[in-house]
């Protein structure tokens, strides 16, 4: 099975999901896309896969989303697709794709119901919290 995840390494909640892969017995392919941003058709297909607005995949906390008035509802989807890839800060992540589907893993136990293998144990966030390792239901 081919994991792979869209990746910061500055992010906590990225780096828990990486930790849970790795816990599950996969060793994904890491996209650092800060460094590596998808392209803009590839960002759309994530977007459509995961089915989300692409506005729920923009990130606030630490980007330029205030400074560019991206709270305004004026903004099209194909305008905020070209802004994500302009300012790849902009992207939510961490998103994981694997056979079981496409998901934006905040929180970074929605990983689990991508994985072949959900049932990891005991896993502590880097926060301390205790993950059981199971997998999340399905939420309506």
């Amino acid at each position: 099975m081919t994991v792979t995840i869209y990746h910061n390494p500055q992010c906590g909640t990225s780096r828990n999901t990486l930790a849970m892969i790795r816990q599950s017995g996969e060793e994904p392919e890491i996209i650092e896309y800060l460094k590596t941003p998808p392209s803009r058709a590839r960002l759309a297909e994530l977007v459509a896969a995961m089915g989300i607005p692409v506005r729920a995949l923009l990130r606030e906390k630490g980007t330029p989303y205030a400074e560019l008035g991206l709270a305004d509802p004026k903004w099209t989807d194909d305008r905020l697709l070209d802004l994500m890839i302009a300012h790849p800060i902009l992207i939510n992540r961490p998103i994981v794709v694997s056979p079981k589907g496409v998901r934006l893993c905040r929180p970074s136990e929605l990983v689990l119901d991508l994985l072949p293998n959900p049932d990891i144990g005991r896993f502590v966030k880097e926060d301390g919290e205790v993950v059981t390792g199971k997998s999340v239901p399905e939420r309506e």
